[in-house]
């Protein structure tokens, strides 16, 4: 078997025993324990290593900044996009699509099938594009996620310093937040990973190790299927990966000369899945509320939304790579980026608009059935006028 499949097979059997483990952790203490485990050991781990092994090469820094601008991009699309598709303005399933669907996971969705299909210097690569990605995720994300948790709860009474001074405390606070700290001044000292003692560097990497698997089950045990919900997600995943491959498409016009590995990578990388630190944000931001927040205020995300959204995610993502990779060539070209995608928009869009025009056509009808009882009383007063001046 592919290696690349065997990998996402394994993926997704993990997922699946945590459905299978839905029943015997159902308490809400249970879930909590494992995400408690997640956003305090294993992710801030992971996101310790990979700072630390970066050696960044000054004339690749357009790869993290392009990751930074399609995540900006894809953010202001979609605050237009997405009352299209019957979700309402300033609600907490708007916000919860904002933070989630610009978001990139290539660890899992993306750079095992790199490897194998197109080496590791691709991988290398994305894996420095991957640095905007980050700093898009952990940073933009938590202080757009922080801003929106104060504009909800208007009686956490704070200036505008000291509001500033509250959002670098919480930063602080978080291990996440300490530890990325920690690296860029230990990179600014000229320290990498290699240079760790041994022992030190093999804790981290069995910390690391957790994260995965954790996340797969975590995703398996808090998933609650709710088809409609479900056809909503998928609708604007299949939006979301339409506009991708447009912008791929836009990406690759601009790279005359470029090796086929490049232009793969510039079609599968912003493919990934959606990531799971925005969700760790949604799961600070919940605990924020419990603690300060108004109990009036309206919730800022909706975290069962969110769970499914990783869940259906993945499944999706690894698929449209595999098929990205499978075809090759195909997918290099431009206008072949941009039909597909074109597709998929209107593909995603059809029901929306099926739905509006039905609507039309019902609003047409109810006001034509208004109307009439209105006619029918003019012409019998005209009726009344005539007989009554012959008389």
């Amino acid at each position: 078997m592919n290696i690349a499949i065997q990998k996402t097979l394994s993926l997704l059997l993990v997922i699946v025993i945590g459905l299978l483990l839905k029943s015997k952790l159902s308490k809400k203490e249970h879930q909590q324990s494992i995400k408690m485990i997640i956003l305090n050991v294993a992710l801030p781990t992971v996101i310790f290593v990979a700072l630390m092994k970066l050696h960044v090469k000054p004339n690749l820094l357009i790869l993290p900044l392009l990751v930074l601008v399609f995540n900006v991009v894809f953010l202001l699309i979609l605050k237009f996009i997405l009352p299209l598709y019957g979700v309402h303005k300033q609600s907490a399933e708007m916000r919860t699509y904002m933070l989630l669907i610009p978001s990139l996971a290539p660890g899992l969705s993306c750079f095992p099938f790199i490897t194998e299909y197109i080496g590791e210097e691709a991988l290398a690569r994305g894996a420095l594009a991957d640095i905007g990605n980050k700093i898009a995720v952990l940073f933009f994300s938590y202080m757009l996620a922080m801003h929106w948790f104060y504009k909800l709860n208007r009686q956490v009474k704070h200036s505008n310093n000291e509001k500033l001074k509250s959002l670098v405390i919480g930063m602080l606070n978080e291990p996440i937040n300490l530890v990325m700290a920690a690296a860029l001044i230990l990179l600014g000292c000229g320290l990498y990973f290699e240079d760790f003692p041994g022992f030190f560097q093999d804790t981290l990497n069995l910390l690391g190790n957790l994260m995965t698997p954790l996340i797969l089950l975590f995703i398996g045990i808090a998933v609650v299927f709710k088809w409609k919900q479900f056809k909503a997600i998928f609708r604007l995943l299949v939006f979301r990966s339409g506009v991708v491959f447009c912008l791929s498409a836009l990406l690759i016009a601009f790279m005359p000369g470029a090796s086929y590995a490049s232009m793969m990578l510039a079609v599968v990388f912003p493919q990934s899945a959606c990531s799971f630190w925005p969700f760790a944000h949604m799961a600070i931001v919940e605990s924020m509320s419990k603690k300060e927040g108004d109990p009036n205020a309206p919730a800022v995300f909706n975290n069962e939304l969110a769970m499914n959204m990783l869940a259906l995610s993945l499944p999706l993502s690894t698929m449209i790579i595999l098929g990205v990779f499978s075809v090759g060539p195909f997918f290099t070209d431009v206008f072949n980026l941009l039909y597909i995608g074109l597709a998929l928009i209107l593909l995603s869009m059809g029901p929306s608009a099926f739905t509006y025009f039905r609507q039309r056509k019902s609003d047409s009808k109810t006001f034509a059935m208004e109307e009439q009882p209105t006619n029918i009383t003019a012409a019998e007063k005209r009726k009344t006028e005539v007989l009554s001046s012959s008389s």
